[in-house]
């Protein structure tokens, strides 16, 4: 005799919560900087009337996140908080018009991450599990650090090899923004002077920068000067739009190019995936469409021959469903990790720690795999209460 266990009954959503995260927001290296106190990142909450609440992260100020939900709300009410697939593209689906790949796109990526934690806990199983399985129990993050002149650089390389990172991104500030050819390399030198044996570095222009200056024949200049100093990735070489400089450019570069952490949406990333636009394509989970679309994009750049590893400038629930995602998915090797931001390492019960060999363990409890802490998130919200409160 056969025996099946009973479906699972359904889970309504209740209400969704926004909790924008403000007063040590990390600098951008954008020409306009963030500040301190500026809202670039929004957590989520779905509550639901199973007292089961997901959370998620949006990148994106909590004003257009909160302003979302408004226009959201008629469409996920009520709804089967068990089917993140289903409803998060019901919400796009509903709201494309509205701007596809805006506030919206954004603020649906949050709520997606939240679905997939509910389901996780309600299932008892990891989100890495019900995307795909353990393919990694662990994977290596490398250190995020904004550019900065030569002798600083190198400083700060030293700092988060201190601390045991052995892979590193470097990006944004000076970096091509002062026609100086010999202050780009100088940068570079200092910085691989200063990794572990075997390190790795991984070079971002930054070009998604308002009124970004350069174009392709600079970016084919640097691309050898990058190649030269053995530098493992050249990341935003060109405007995000420029897809036949950047098909041009993968075809001429000797080191790989990637990109695509401003795109939004799996048709955004159909024509750079097929036309070869990169060797690395890198979706953001917390603005792309969520862990639903973020899966779709890997699997589809993985049939191209093109890599995956996910854009990680956000917070520690975008780590973690980036950590999720990695395991979930074949041959997924790498993960983004902000050095030193409030926002990453700061706002979870038990942060997140390297081991012996630089490496980051993937969570298998039910769900997200972190657990936001209530006092230490309410120092970087205006009403911490009102998110964590039951319903």
């Amino acid at each position: 005799m056969t025996r099946t266990a009973p479906p699972l009954a359904p889970v309504r959503i209740r209400r969704i919560v926004a909790a924008p995260l403000l007063g040590e927001s990390p600098k951008g290296g954008w020409s306009n900087e963030i500040r301190a106190e500026d809202s670039v990142h929004t957590l989520i909450a779905v509550k639901t009337d199973a007292g089961i609440t997901g959370h998620g992260s949006v990148f994106t100020d909590g004003r257009l996140v909160q302003a979302a939900l408004g226009v959201l709300e008629p469409l996920f009410l009520g709804e089967n908080a068990l089917e993140p697939e289903r409803v998060s593209e019901k919400l796009h689906q509903n709201t494309f018009w509205m701007g596809r790949g805006g506030t919206l796109t954004h603020a649906i990526s949050g709520i997606d991450i939240a679905l997939w934690d509910i389901l996780g806990q309600a299932t008892g199983l990891s989100i890495g599990r019900l995307a795909g399985g353990r393919h990694q129990e662990r994977v290596l993050p490398y250190c995020s650090l904004l550019m900065d002149e030569p002798e600083v650089m190198a400083d700060e390389i030293a700092k988060y090899r201190e601390e045991g990172f052995r892979a590193f991104k470097i990006g944004w500030g000076p970096f091509g923004r002062r026609d100086d050819a010999k202050l780009d390399a100088a940068i570079v030198a200092a910085a691989k002077s200063q990794l572990p044996a075997g390190g790795k570095l991984f070079v971002d222009a930054g070009a998604s920068d308002a009124w970004w200056p350069n174009g392709l024949k600079w970016a084919l200049r640097t691309a050898d000067m990058l190649a030269d100093h053995e530098v493992d990735w050249f990341e935003e070489a060109l405007v995000p739009d420029a897809l036949e400089d950047f098909v041009t450019l993968r075809q001429a570069s000797r080191l790989p190019i990637t990109g695509g952490e401003v795109l939004t949406r799996r048709q955004a990333f159909i024509p750079f995936i097929t036309r070869g636009a990169f060797d690395i394509v890198q979706p953001d989970v917390t603005k792309v469409g969520g862990l639903s679309e973020q899966r779709r994009i890997a699997w589809l750049a993985r049939d191209f021959g093109v890599k995956y590893v996910g854009h990680g400038w956000n917070t520690a629930l975008g780590l973690a469903a980036d950590l999720q995602l990695a395991t979930a998915l074949p041959n997924v090797d790498l993960v983004e990790y902000i050095g030193g931001s409030a926002y990453v390492d700061r706002i979870i019960e038990r942060p997140f720690g390297l081991d012996a060999d630089g490496m980051l363990a993937i969570p298998d409890e039910p769900g997200i795999g972190v657990t936001l802490d209530p006092d230490k998130v309410a120092r970087y919200t205006p009403d911490g209460a009102a998110f964590f409160a039951a319903d």
